[in-house]
């Protein structure tokens, strides 16, 4: 055998071990614990879950760091018998743990409790609804979403978040970065900070995907997320999301104020369907008021409300359109126009028809 043979197989043979030695490594890594928090999560594990589907949501969860490795473990060493139920787990535990948990079966907590935080709401329903279905108060929330060693911390550990929500103009820092979900707690004692971890690491979760396509794009994540809550309280059905965010990015790029409703509605504290807009309120500048004066070609300073995915990926991926104008009628349709005549045409035509929304 030549020695130039000799040398291509023993090329292959080094490549080949250093493929599996890094596979070994790569392996013994992922199917070790995320972190050291401590913090419990519910997760309830559905009759008829397979290992598949146990992996998306536990990596979904952030419990784990690759479903593809909890999957070789669970076959590797043959666990075959997990069983539905609700667990408590954290991040400090590692496949191993995890998997033998799941194994039992066992109700982890009889006073676990269930709060659906809904899209399109702001930060004073979120702390109304933990106040109504925990043991803390409204106040404990805005003190939390107000305390500044708080806010600087979340902000070095986690990307998506930066200093942009430290403006002096924005009314709670956290508005928009709590991910609306039906989540599940361990009891009526979990504490507002625990609470906002958990719904800042699902956040964290949706957003992840699109990580590489923000960074690309002109807009930070916190415009992103200010962005798609005007999408999310504007269209009340997913097919005009998109539509919405393309005349959103029109009215920027020609330096046209974006004249939305809701943000003035936040400006001023007022709760949709509670009443008309004054018009002194309309004309008086705020930094959300995207209808008042000095805020052409701006966007609202922060986000006014929690959005779901479907608004975050409209924003990230408009419509390509020439719309500027927007309407909806009573029902929650809306209708697109490109000229100011047209769009004074279409409200006339939905007042003719009963269709005008009055409060």
């Amino acid at each position: 055998m030549s020695k130039k043979i000799i040398t291509v197989i023993l090329v292959i043979i080094a490549l080949l071990v250093v493929i599996a030695v890094s596979t070994i490594i790569w392996y013994n890594a992922s199917i070790g614990p995320v972190s050291e928090d401590e913090i419990k999560h519910v997760v309830e594990i559905q009759m008829g879950s397979n290992s598949s589907t146990i992996a998306e949501q536990l990596k979904n969860e952030g419990l784990i760091k690759s479903d593809l490795a909890f999957k070789m473990y669970v076959k590797f060493n043959n666990v075959t018998n997990f069983q539905a139920g609700t667990y408590e787990l954290t991040k400090k535990m590692s496949v191993k743990e995890i998997t033998e948990a799941l194994q039992t079966g066992k109700v982890e907590s009889k006073d676990v409790i269930s709060i659906t935080f809904i899209e399109g709401k702001n930060m004073r329903w979120i702390a109304s609804k933990i106040a109504e279905q925990t043991n803390n108060t409204e106040e404990d929330v805005f003190e939390l979403v107000q305390d500044e060693d708080y806010i600087n911390s979340i902000i070095k550990e986690r990307w998506f978040i930066t200093d942009e929500i430290k403006n002096k103009d924005i009314y709670y820092p956290l508005e928009g970065y709590l991910f609306p979900d039906t989540y599940q707690f361990e009891n009526k004692d979990i504490t507002v900070h625990d609470i906002f971890e958990i719904l800042l690491d699902q956040m964290e979760n949706k957003l992840e995907p699109y990580k590489e396509a923000i960074q690309k794009s002109k807009y930070s994540v916190h415009q992103i997320l200010t962005i798609a809550s005007i999408i999310e309280n504007e269209a009340v059905f997913d097919k005009d999301r998109k539509d919405v965010s393309s005349v959103i990015y029109n009215r920027l790029s020609k330096k046209m104020p974006i004249q939305s409703d809701v943000t003035t509605y936040y400006a001023f504290k007022i709760d949709m369907g509670e009443r008309d807009l004054y018009q002194s309120e309309i004309d008086t500048y705020n930094a959300y008021n995207t209808r008042g004066p000095k805020m052409e070609g701006k966007l609202p300073v922060g986000p006014i409300s929690s959005v779901g995915l479907n608004s975050i990926e409209a924003a990230i991926n408009p419509n390509e359109t020439s719309y500027l104008y927007f309407v909806a009628d009573k029902n929650g349709n809306v209708y697109f126009t490109r000229t100011n005549e047209e769009h004074s045409q279409k409200i006339n035509e939905l007042q003719s028809q009963g269709l005008w929304v009055e409060f």
